[in-house]
């Protein structure tokens, strides 16, 4: 079937950050939207205050009339509304076979990577919009400028972000791409790290022209890419100057030169993620003199470094961080801005086999901070491991302050922790968000 000829389409899982925004663009293109999801969230209320119908129970009646099935991988094969879905032959197809059809006949420019690729496609996507072209987005978090994951534009560009967990990304075949990062990662399923770089490799092969970090260039891409770096590659980000909660940069490359640059985004990290989103979106042809002003008007993305509290005595900085490479990253932003003061990491680790496949580059990371909380695993689709917990990736760290911390103690365990002046860091991918709201209030 024609997927643009459904009337009527029911997401399966449809608070997840990807799934959200293919349900808001078929409500914006006057489908009939619904969905399931297995708690009620921020995403799923915003949903349904967008006229979109979320059910919290699985009852396969909720399918009844749908002219098209979506879902994500994170569902289980024995949902009893996908078995309801497969039983009764609707069609149903994977969310990144939606988006890949989306895609088509658009100029696509995608963003991939272990690591970065929704930070530097929400640049990508602010830097366009306010240099005049009027792209469509489909983003993997919340943009802090647009209030949402989605926005159409009148043109024919278009922002993807190109997910490698289950190769989704293969569904895309983008007019030009960028890789922002190829750290081992999802070797559930992938099996190695060669096997994953593969992948990334016919990624490329399907795309027009390619962009990656300076460290990538020799990684056997089937033609040579531009590159991007700090102080290497095609595109240099230049000259970083740290000061309060930005970040002052230069950056240069072909036909572009831009100077004092005010990124209120710190970290060396997200000065790498708009070098990329700079690069690209001139390539696609947004004037060097809008790009500059646009840059300082870039406000964040929800859970990506954002700071939540900031005050002499206590900084608290809630971050999306769930890798080795992620975690080190955020962990560097907050030495370099708060030197003097006592880091707090508050992690919870995503995925038993993340946990065990990167669990030394984890405790590694993690050491780095002064103390450091750790929640229990949170599963998502996966079960249990024996053997792989978090108490496992406590005993591999060799910081003394380590603690493991139910979640009904953390705030009492944080007020135990903070030696003021502190920096609090929370990182992980799981619902650690849903702490948010109760750590902030311990301080304000």
């Amino acid at each position: 079937m024609n997927w643009r000829d459904a009337h009527t389409i029911y997401f399966l899982g449809i608070g997840g950050i990807g799934m959200s925004a293919i349900a808001r663009y078929f409500r914006l293109m006057g489908k009939q939207v619904s969905g399931y999801d297995r708690t009620e969230t921020a995403v799923t209320r915003a949903l349904e205050a967008e006229g979109i119908r979320v059910y919290f129970n699985a009852d396969p009646a909720h399918l009844a009339g749908a002219g098209l099935v979506v879902y994500t991988p994170a569902i289980p094969s024995d949902h009893p509304e996908l078995v309801h879905a497969r039983q009764t032959g609707m069609p149903l197809f994977k969310r990144s076979q939606i988006l890949g059809q989306i895609s088509q006949g658009a100029k696509a420019l995608a963003v991939a990577g272990t690591h970065g690729k929704t930070t530097t496609s929400a640049m990508l996507t602010h830097l366009l919009r306010e240099s005049g072209i009027s792209c469509t987005a489909f983003l993997g978090g919340i943009s802090a400028n647009l209030g949402s994951n989605f926005v159409y534009g009148e043109s024919d560009w278009l922002v993807v972000e190109a997910d490698e967990y289950d190769r989704s990304f293969l569904t895309l075949h983008p007019h030009a791409a960028i890789i922002t990062a190829m750290d081992p990662d999802h070797l559930e399923i992938y099996g190695t790290a060669a096997q994953m770089e593969a992948a990334y490799r016919q990624f490329a092969s399907q795309s027009g022209s390619l962009l990656v970090h300076a460290s990538l260039a020799g990684a056997g891409w089937p033609s040579a890419p531009a590159t991007f770096g700090l102080d290497e590659g095609d595109y240099q980000a230049t000259a970083l100057r740290f000061g309060g909660l930005s970040v002052w940069f230069d950056v240069e490359g072909p036909g572009l030169s831009l100077h004092n640059l005010e990124l209120q985004m710190p970290g060396a990290h997200n000065v790498l993620n708009m070098t990329a989103a700079l690069a690209l979106a001139h390539r696609a042809g947004a004037p060097a003199e809008r790009l500059a002003a646009a840059v300082g008007s870039f406000r964040g993305l929800y859970r990506r470094f954002e700071v939540l509290i900031h005050r002499d005595d206590l900084t608290y900085i809630d971050d999306y961080a769930h890798h080795p490479k992620e975690i080190a990253a955020a962990v560097a932003a907050a030495r370099a801005l708060f030197p003097e003061r006592k880091l707090i990491v508050v992690f919870q680790p995503h995925l038993y086999t993340r946990t065990r496949d990167l669990c030394e580059g984890f405790a590694a990371e993690l050491s780095k901070a002064d103390e450091v909380l750790l929640m229990e695993i949170y599963p998502a689709r996966e079960e249990p491991i024996p053997g792989v917990t978090s108490d496992m990736l406590l005993q591999a760290m060799s910081l003394p302050a380590s603690h493991l911390v139910a979640r009904a103690a953390l705030p009492d365990a944080i007020r135990a922790a903070l030696t003021r002046p502190a920096v609090l860091l929370t990182l992980g991918a799981g619902d650690i968000d849903k702490e948010v709201s109760t750590i902030q209030q311990c301080f304000s």
